[in-house]
């Protein structure tokens, strides 16, 4: 049984737990689930995804990722995370992923809202941010759907491999007073 953090009409979000490592492992090295992430060439190892599992815990404080959970399998789908939680500046970065056999079915979209809502609601920051790559247009229709605009761009900031260096897109959501 997992614990439930925040249920949506299609997903909820829900506490990640060792077991769902071996998914995530393979979906980190699926190349076009990495294609648009961080590091894109980057190969990962099981070990990897344990000391990931294990710094996650440690640095909860900072770092908040939640399962994303299919409400009518109860399956793992993917992931939302809010990163470099900051306190102080009341801000953090939004990050997220679905598995490919699950794209296109909304999922994405309400795990973003459902992350947003927890970090204004749960965590009382006043923004969230995110960096999409500009050739990534279905992630920039999923922040832009939830009400993240434009703030800025770096011009030829990140290699992807097949399309060489792309603008890096900076979106912010501010909550409403």
């Amino acid at each position: 049984m997992r614990p439930i953090i925040l249920e949506g009409n299609l997903v909820s979000l829900g506490i990640l737990l060792r077991e769902d490592l071996k998914h995530i492992w393979l979906w980190y090295n699926d190349r076009d689930v990495r294609h648009y992430l961080s590091f894109p060439e980057e190969i990962f190892f099981y070990e990897d995804e344990l000391e990931w599992y294990e710094a996650l815990r440690r640095e909860k404080k900072h770092e908040k990722v939640f399962a994303v959970i299919e409400n009518s399998s109860r399956s793992l789908v993917g992931l939302v995370g809010l990163h470099k939680i900051d306190f102080h500046n009341g801000r953090a970065e939004l990050g997220y992923f679905i598995g490919k056999e699950y794209w296109g079915r909304g999922y994405a979209s309400e795990a973003v809202s459902l992350a947003v809502r927890y970090a204004f609601e749960w965590l009382n920051l006043r923004k969230v941010y995110a960096h999409v790559y500009e050739s990534n247009g279905a992630s920039i229709r999923i922040l832009e759907k939830n009400g993240f605009k434009l703030a800025g761009r770096w011009r030829k900031h990140q290699y992807v491999p097949g399309e060489g260096f792309v603008d890096v897109l900076c979106y912010e959501l501010f909550r409403e007073p």
